[in-house]
């Protein structure tokens, strides 16, 4: 009976392997190998039974079960008789061979099976196998495979067989026509070669070590003499390459002579494939097998086909490996194999076939070729030994070659050469040199975009792999230090070796370090013995030029600095101490900052006395002398690197200065004049500064020299000195010139003043001023930079006034000049910038400037720099930023010259006299001239304060005309104008304070609140710039006589409606000042004047007039109020901003504002909210209109509460205010507009901005929301907004859940407020609008949710009139009732079982409502009763419990999600109350448990979420403490269920404890294999698997397992794969109840 139904099982199984999805097809297949676990002969002889009934089963389906024989077989081999092995044996053999075709998957598949039970038994297998295999008769293509296959997986069980198999194999292969026979046949060749040679090296684990290689040589020579002969020829590329994989492990085993016989032959055969084949990797893997069995013999005749193998291999290395293709890169290695053995047998041929390779013009040959060599060199180190000479010398041509890959694979050659000691033997070091050049390669600025294709390289991997090989060669190549050192400092100082000098300096620093080690400390540098070497003088200025740009070229300067601390003592003795401390800190330096952070002025002046202080150090002239004509030499190599040579031409500078040879330093400035680059900038900034610094020790010689070029044929175009220049053309005098002049300039700053003052006029301007007269841009702004320097000199070496400057007039006559010249359209120069400065250091000095002179000059320069048109956007980004840095220098120079002249005359005089000159500016119609004037008289008045020192008081007379210039500017249109206005402002006040006595650190608290309102004014905000002119004008009300600040409002009235912004708004405080003042004046022009700003904001759009308006209108207002409040409710709808505007300016005061309020509500509340309409379009329906005036007065409440100072009116009205705009809410859910609002709101929206939504229901939410923030609860509006409630409360379907949002918002945030709008709203439960009803329900059901409700005495009150509404008409209104009984629950806990009876009949009562369709009553009922659960003991419930349970338990296979989620979590809060009735109770668990679990697969997560809760509170009634720990951990609701090995576990308790419920629960499964969700119908069938995975064997017989199998093979034709793969795993498991 058993062993039928394993059988019934397996044959289940094995029938639906006709499923075409391949998931079921897999489990099928884990199923049967599964059962094969169990019982591994039973399913065998079923499988095997199977496909002899089912001959007509198709292959595909044979192949599943095969499959499944052979993994059983493999896992339980040992466990197999040998009876069942026959079977199997006989069973595979038979449909391996039952088709004379070959069809491979099934074939293969079956020989699989024969290869598995060969492990063990092997004979068995031979002899049925051989049974196919008779001599004479081509056997079955897969019997030769198997034998094949055999044959390695068994070594010593089939070695023994080979001799006879090849005994009856060789004459049949003449017989074999086809080719994948001939294939298959030397498929066996090569794995039987393989497995004798396996055999043979392991003879002492062999079973009989008495087999020799000659047992097979004969049989294998015979075959391959048919292989090479006859297939080789063939025209399949296939068998071709089937052959040739043969003949590589087969050449090992053929008798010696034969093969030397053969190989004549056997070679060129295998060569020509090549050209044959594509594919070249086996070709060559069986070529290097032939090749190693050949030198094995010692073979002679390979020398005769070395030409042919050389040439036709050396191809194949040419041709680049594709890493994509992983053959390509295998084919490369058994190629490079080849010429290994070549190498090693022939070294002499091979090298003289491969050198001159490296002459060809194929840039692929070479590079073949190098990497042949580079494999050569590493695998043949002993026979290449005495050829490295020869090898070296070859190298000269690959040397030279500019490809980039040639280059990187004679790198690699290098690279192998150094380890095995080429580099030492003479033509090494032209090795070295080739790596440095690469080290040096420029790196490519932007590498250029590479098709995909392309297989070229760039020079920066090339410098890259370059500069790795060096540093591995220097420091872990212990050989070569003896090569590269002291070698690589040759490169050094060549220039063209520069983008090599960080690894340079790396090597060479780790090189010196370690012969200092090994104490070569004073010998480091052996000149005597290194001829070529650079000079001590010649390294430190190139290591120390090169550390001036310490992060060019990954960091040099450092790598530069630390090298050169090294070879202190080769450099000069001295130098120990000093180098030894200075370097690290200034390599600390470098390494603190970054490029972006260094100051290279700093840097360079750091390096420039490290430099001073090495010639003190060292204080021998000869040596200086040595040193600064070596710096001189190298001068000319920086052509090129600009910021190098500048500091080279300052060491020069330094080094002079610390020479005593007076003669020398004269030749060297004269031979840095001749050699000068003059028409470069750098070298004319290098060359000046060169002279400034030699000056410092040498200004009479330096002078001198000067002195004679001034008077050279450079200028006469005479023979002479300088006749070098001769050629020059105008240009490029005109550029000596300014280098010659710059030159002046900068011995005056560097030069001691003591010796320079006496000089400047006599010498050095005497040959400046000859040069005035020029158009050339570059000597104008080398004039004007000297003129400054001279100028800085005489000021910092004098106290002002001792000197004399008596050419200071024409001086700055000729700066006018400069700037006059200068173009109005554009600022393209420095020159009007450096002119000014220039100018505002001559103004300082003595004598004075005459009054036409200075007029001349500041009007000049105002007009030269305030006028220029405003920068232009650029698209050159570069271009844009130099010219906005241009324009802010020249600003600030112009600043400091109008402060220079200031300085000069500090009195209200002198202030009015230059604002005599600003004043137009600042007044000017153009933004950018006034934006300039006004920025340029804040640093004047700022200074002028800075700088007043008043002794007497006086009166500032010019203060009111001042203020009046800039305190518009407050409100200019331009953010910057109006920021510097009132610095303006501020500074005048100052100025006045100063001027009527006070310190001038005194602070005057109102002013400097002037201060405070500058941020505000960088955006256009019309509150802040009301504010700030308010400010202002109470300022100017305290410090201006009255008379002026009348006539200033007067100005500003006038200016009202002008377009000049700044003028009005400075118009609208000072008028909203007198209104302020004069308020009852107006009295009889109320009407008038309302209608004036009604007007006037229409004609002016502007912030500031809105302001004046609105004060305007709450003065009036609070005189006038009805008459202001019915003309604005007279105004049309939807309200213009005018109109609104004028609203919220009745919200200032609170008496008044409650008022308006007031008279608001009673005009909302006096009308019915909408009038029913007949819809003529929609046939009988009728539409709701709304009635015009509660709109338009629920318009103007929100227009009055969103003003900020309603707040304490609208608190004083809370409750009424609330009730009334929440049933005006209710009220207008689905209300339209009247047809002629609605098309003047269509109109209005269309103009310009749209406006507020006049929608009835939208504005009384608006009104509502504005309402909840003015009356100080913000937290509540803020709540339902994110929660999304406004948006609810406006949804016809929604509603009610906006409102309880809104009324858990107001019951945390405002319980205070709620017993006068309970009080309010309770009438509202029996209104006749439904909706009323709603609304009012809803509030006081969330209401119930909170606390508050008990603590401010209203419980029972409202859980009565919920109570109440059980009977309610709505069905929305019943459901709600019931939601705010269960909300007792969470708000008042401790209350529930004081009111537990009257609860519970209310939510039974729901559960049985009649008239519920959708059983929404039903549904709340379930969820409130879930929550009172909590607060109820046992004997309350107790009655009623099994009643709720069965009543519930057919919503927990609802459609309707939410029912399941609520029934089966009130089931969950059921199980607490089921101790007293136990066993009743655990009987209703059981009856759920299955569904429970099932819908942990539930397709709704809420659902999911609820089945876990319930099993977690059920665990604890199921007497199983492994269930109710699983339950309780694995179901928390922040984990996430491996369900498939949660229910593993599950099944396992069950069976555990319940094994008599097995029947049970498997019947239950039963009934969800009709489920709708493919989910749950998956997971039955698992289920079931599951438990018969667990149940022990005493239980096994309850289950009935006939209809189960039934079942299951039924839900075997699911159509969801995912279902059948769940069947098919379950049918495996059901061995287990067998």
């Amino acid at each position: 009976m058993t062993e039928s139904r394993i059988k019934r099982l397996a044959t289940t199984l094995m029938d639906a392997t006709t499923d075409k999805d391949p998931l079921v097809q897999e489990q099928i297949y884990n199923a049967l190998c599964y059962l094969g676990e169990s019982e591994p002969e039973e399913i065998l002889n079923s499988c095997d039974e199977y496909l002899r009934q089912h001959d007509k089963l198709a292959y595909p389906h044979r192949v599943i079960i095969l499959k499944a024989m052979e993994t059983v077989v493999s896992n339980n081999i040992a466990l197999l008789d040998k009876s069942t092995a026959k079977v199997v044996i006989f069973l595979a053999s038979n449909e391996m061979t039952k088709s004379k075709e070959v069809i491979r998957d099934w074939q293969q598949a079956a020989s699989n099976v024969l290869v598995a039970v060969g492990q063990r038994f092997i004979n068995k297998v031979m002899e049925e196998v051989l049974t196919k295999f008779q001599p004479g008769i081509l056997p079955h293509y897969f019997v030769m495979q198997t034998f094949a296959n055999l044959s390695v997986s068994n070594v010593f069980g089939m070695v023994p067989f080979l001799n006879s198999i090849l005994g009856t194999m060789l004459p049949m292969l003449g017989m074999a026509k086809q080719d994948h026979m001939k294939s298959v046949f030397c498929y066996a060749l090569q794995h039987f070669s393989e497995s004798i040679q396996e055999y043979l090296a392991n003879l002492d684990k062999a079973p009989d070590p008495t087999v020799r290689k000659d047992t097979f040589s004969n049989e294998i020579f015979s075959a391959y003499e048919v292989l090479f002969n006859s297939w080789l020829q063939h025209r399949e590329a296939k068998l071709r390459l089937a052959v040739v994989e043969a003949m590589g492990p087969m050449s090992y085993l053929m008798p010696g002579e034969k093969l030397e016989e053969q190989l004549p032959k056997l070679i060129p055969g295998i060569l020509a494939l090549y050209k044959k084949h594509t594919e070249a990797f086996y070709i060559s893997k069986s070529l290097c097998q032939i090749l190693e069995a050949s030198v094995n013999i010692g073979s002679r005749s390979l020398d005769v086909q070395l030409d042919s193998l050389l040439g036709t291999l050396h191809p194949q290395i040419c041709a680049p490996a594709d890493p994509s293709v992983p053959l390509t890169v295998k084919n490369h290695t058994e190629v490079l194999r080849c010429f290994t053995v070549l190498a090693c047998s022939f070294p002499d041929r091979v090298l003289a076939f491969l050198l001159p390779k490296l002459e060809s013009s194929n840039e692929r040959t070479r590079v073949g070729t190098l990497l042949i060599m580079r494999q050569i060199i590493n695998s043949a180190p002993s026979q290449m030994e005495i050829k490295k000479p020869f090898i070296l010398s070859s190298m000269k041509l690959p040397l030279q070659d500019s490809n980039n890959k040639v280059k990187r694979a004679m790198v690699q050659v290098i690279s192998a050469m150094a380890h095995h000691g080429y580099l030492e033997q003479p033509g090494g070091e032209a090795m070295m040199e080739f790596l440095v050049r690469q080290c040096a390669l420029p790196l490519d600025a932007q590498p250029k975009k590479q098709p995909p294709d392309a297989d070229d390289l760039t020079s920066d991997s090339v410098q890259s792999i370059s500069v790795n090989t060096l540093f591995l060669l220097s420091t872990t190549v212990d050989r070569m230090n003896n090569v590269l050192w002291p070698y690589l400092l040759e490169f050094v100082t060549p220039i063209q070796f520069t983008n090599a000098l960080t690894p340079l300096c790396k090597s060479l620093m780790y090189l010196a370090m370690k012969k200092q080690e090994e104490g070569e400390n004073a010998s480091l540098i052996r000149y005597d013995l290194n001829a070529n070497l650079p000079s001590p003088y010649a390294l430190t200025t190139r290591l120390l030029v090169v550390s001036s740009q310490p992060y060019v070229g990954d960091c040099r300067g450092m790598a530069a600095l630390r090298l050169l601390n090294v070879l202190h003592y080769s450099v000069h003795p001295a130098l120990d101490q000093l180098w030894s401390k200075q370097v690290p800190l200034l390599v600390e330096h470098i390494e603190e900052n970054t490029e972006s952070s260094l100051s290279q002025k700093e840097w360079e002046e750091k390096l420039l006395l490290f430099l001073q202080e090495t010639l003190v150090a060292v204080s021998d002239n000869t040596w200086i002398c040595h040193f600064a004509t070596e710096m001189c030499r190298q001068l000319n190599s920086y052509n090129g690197f600009v910021p190098e040579k500048n500091f080279l031409y300052k060491c020069i500078g330094t080094t002079l200065g610390a020479c005593t040879s007076k003669d020398l330093v004269q030749k060297q400035l004269q031979e840095l004049l001749e050699t000068a680059r003059y028409h470069e900038e750098a070298e004319r900034e290098g060359l000046a500064s060169c002279f400034g610094i030699c000056a410092i020790n040498h200004l009479e010689e330096t002078l001198a020299k000067l002195e004679d070029f001034v008077r050279s044929d450079v200028f006469k175009k005479s023979v002479g000195l300088f006749s070098i220049f001769k050629d020059r053309s105008d240009n490029e005098v005109e550029k000596i010139k300014s280098t010659l002049i710059l030159c002046y300039g900068y011995v005056a700053v560097y030069a001691p003043k003591e010796l320079v003052l006496s000089r400047i006029e006599a010498d050095i301007l005497k040959n400046i001023f000859q040069y005035f007269n020029t158009k050339d841009l570059t000597l104008k702004l080398c004039l004007i930079r000297s003129i400054c320097m001279i100028s800085q000199a005489i000021y910092n070496g004098v106290k002002c006034g001792d000197f004399i400057f008596s050419r200071k007039a024409e001086l700055v006559a000729q700066m006018v000049e400069f700037i006059k010249a200068e173009p109005l359209e554009a600022m393209r120069t420095p020159v009007r910038q450096r002119a000014m400065i220039t100018c505002t250091y001559l103004v300082i000095l003595e004598p004075h400037l005459s009054d036409p002179d200075r007029t001349e000059l500041i009007d000049t320069c105002l007009a030269s720099v305030l006028a220029l048109p405003p920068m232009e956007r650029d698209e050159n980004g570069g271009d844009t930023l130099h010219k906005e840095m241009l324009y802010g220098d020249t600003i600030s120079a112009l600043k400091d010259l109008l402060k220079s002249l200031l300085q000069r005359n500090l009195t209200p005089h002198g202030l009015q006299d230059m604002f005599a000159h600003l004043g137009p500016w600042i007044k000017s119609n153009k933004e950018h001239e006034r934006q300039r004037a006004v920025e340029v008289s804040a640093a004047l008045l700022d200074f002028y304060l800075s700088k007043l020192n008043v002794s007497t008081v006086i009166p500032f007379y010019n203060l009111g005309v001042l203020i009046a210039l800039f305190s518009p500017r407050c409100s200019d249109s331009l953010a910057s104008v109006r920021q510097h206005a009132i610095d303006c402002v501020y500074c005048l006040l100052y100025i006045q304070l100063c001027y009527e006595g006070f310190a001038r650190d005194y602070r005057d608290e109102m002013v400097e609140g002037l201060k405070a309102l500058k941020k505000g004014l960088e955006e256009p905000d019309f509150t802040v710039l009301f504010h700030t002119c308010n400010n202002i004008a109470m300022v100017i009300g305290k410090r201006v006589p009255p008379d002026q600040l009348m006539s200033l409002l007067l100005a500003m009235f006038e200016g009202l409606a002008d377009p000049d912004k700044n003028c009005s708004r400075a118009a609208t405080v000072m008028i909203n000042s007198l209104l302020k003042e004069r308020g009852g004046v107006l009295q009889e022009k109320v009407p008038d004047i309302m209608s004036i700003i009604h007007s006037k904001l229409e004609e002016v759009d502007e912030e500031h007039i809105r302001k004046a308006a609105q004060q305007t209108v709450y003065i009036l207002a609070s005189q006038h109020k009805s008459m202001v409040v019915s003309s604005l409710l007279g105004s049309a709808l939807p309200f213009d901003s005018h109109t609104c505007a004028m609203w919220r300016s009745l919200a200032t005061e609170p008496t008044l504002t409650s008022q308006i309020l007031e008279q608001l509500l009673e005009k909302v509340n006096r009308d019915v909210p909408y009038k029913e309409s007949k819809c003529f379009l929609l046939g009988s329906g009728s539409e709701r209109i709304a009635t015009p005036l509660p709109l338009a007065a629920t318009c103007a409440l929100y227009e009055i509460m969103s003003a900020p100072e309603s707040g304490a009116a609208v608190l004083g009205l809370y409750p009424p205010l609330f009730v009334t705009l929440l049933l005006r809410v209710s009220c207008t859910v689905g209300v339209q507009l009247p047809k002629n609002l609605q098309s003047r709101e269509r109109r209005s929206s269309s103009h310009g901005p749209a406006p507020r939504s006049l929608h009835p229901c939208s504005c009384a939410v608006e009104t509502l929301k504005v309402m909840l923030a003015r009356g100080g609860s913000e937290e509540v509006a803020r709540a339902v907004g994110s929660a999304g409630g406004w948006d609810l409360m406006a949804s016809p379907e929604r509603h009610h859940d906006g409102i309880a949002v809104l009324a858990g918002a107001m019951a945390r945030h405002a319980g205070p407020r709620l017993p006068l709008i309970v009080k309010n709203l309770i009438p509202t439960l029996s209104s006749v609008f439904d909706s009323q009803r709603i609304t009012a329900t809803a509030f006081f059901a969330e209401l119930l949710n909170s606390n508050v409700v008990n603590d401010l005495i209203l419980l029972e009150t409202m859980m009565d009139n919920m109570t109440g509404r059980q009977k309610d008409a709505c069905t929305l209104v019943r459901m709600l009732a019931l939601r705010g009984l269960g909300n007792i629950a969470s708000g008042s806990p401790d209350k529930v079982r004081k009111h537990g009876a009257k609860l519970l009949a209310s939510m039974v009562n729901g559960m049985d409502d009649k008239d519920d369709p959708h059983n929404l009553v039903a549904l709340e009922a379930m969820s409130s009763l879930s929550k009172l659960l909590d607060h109820l003991e046992e004997r309350d419930i107790q009655s009623m419990l099994l009643h709720i349970a069965i009543r519930i338990r057919p919503f927990f296979d609802s459609e309707q999600p939410d029912l399941r989620r609520s029934s089966i979590v009130l089931f969950g809060n059921l199980t607490k109350f089921s101790e007293g009735n136990c066993e009743v109770f655990f009987e209703q668990i059981l009856n759920g448990l299955v569904t429970l679990l099932l819908h942990l697969q539930d397709p709704k997560p809420e659902v999911v979420k609820a089945c876990k809760f319930a099993l977690r509170m059920c665990g604890p009634s199921m007497g199983c403490e492994g269930l109710c720990d699983m339950f309780l951990n694995h179901l928390r609701e922040d984990r996430s269920l491996h369900y498939g090995e949660f229910m593993n576990n599950v099944c396992k308790h069950l069976m555990q404890s319940y094994p008599e419920m097995l029947n049970r629960l498997i019947l239950t499964n039963l009934f969800y294999f009709k489920s709708n969700w493919a989910d749950i119908r998956a997971a039955a069938p698992m289920f079931i698997g599951f438990l018969v995975l667990h149940v022990d064997e005493d239980s096994c017989q309850q289950v009935d397992l006939d209809p189960l199998i039934s079942a299951l093979n039924l839900l075997l034709k699911d159509p969801v794969p995912a279902v059948r793969v769940k069947v098919a795993e379950t049918l495996g498991r059901l061995i287990r109840i067998l």
